[in-house]
């Protein structure tokens, strides 16, 4: 196992963005309020696509979301937000890339600027087990609070928690003799920028403009 391979989620692996695609969900089932969550879901999500969202706070306006319902209800939802939202957005050829990787005895995690609780559930689905996302914080009985635990996982932040991650297996960047990271945004170029394989996966028009000046390779996965 001496290669590395780092997946971005959203609109890399999967063809739609599973925190944004959340909200939306909440709003169909009618577990917030429609007009309200909607509104601020999309005012975040444009921040987003146009590079100047605070992660903190969009964070702790989606989390503050999940704290409101009782961990029961929440374990359903999410059950069936997968069924509904994520399971038909899996595409084979995202499946077949992770697999790849994780048959040639790599090292494989996914590395995403999504909350960890949305998204455990879909790392399981693609075989991966190591899943570094933004940690919700939990007070003493397990409950979620609403604030977010450490820093964010996005832009230079993937660096940091990846470096850290490595660590604790006993397992530093530099051991690696090659390492890869598929990835759509421009906000993922610092980690990008220090593996020894980036590769803009379903690349951002900004993203495909650095990758095209720095000679990286771009991969289509999918068609929409």
């Amino acid at each position: 196992m001496n290669k590395l391979a780092l997946f971005d989620l959203d609109h890399t692996l999967l063809p739609i963005d599973s925190d944004y695609e959340w909200g939306q969900f909440l709003v169909r089932i009618g577990a917030v309020d429609a007009v309200a969550y909607a509104r601020r879901n999309d005012e975040f999500f444009a921040q987003y696509q146009a590079g100047v969202l605070d992660p903190v706070e969009y964070l702790e306006f989606a989390l503050g979301t999940l704290a409101g319902f009782p961990r029961s209800d929440l374990e359903a939802m999410r059950a069936q937000y997968m069924v509904d939202v994520i399971e038909p957005a899996v595409r084979p050829q995202a499946l077949d890339l992770v697999k790849r990787h994780l048959d040639a005895g790599d090292l494989v995690a996914i590395i995403t600027a999504t909350n960890h609780y949305i998204t455990a559930p879909i790392a399981r689905l693609f075989g991966v087990e190591h899943h570094i996302a933004a940690m919700p914080e939990t007070d003493a009985s397990g409950k979620l609070t609403g604030k977010l635990a450490g820093t964010p996982t996005s832009g230079p932040g993937k660096i940091t928690h990846m470096h850290a991650w490595l660590e604790r297996l006993g397992r530093p960047f530099e051991s690696f003799e090659s390492s890869h990271f598929y990835s759509d945004s421009h906000n993922d170029i610092p980690l990008l920028s220090v593996v020894s394989h980036p590769v803009a996966t379903n690349p951002s028009a900004a993203l495909a403009s650095h990758a095209h000046a720095q000679g990286w390779p771009l991969l289509h996965l999918f068609n929409d």
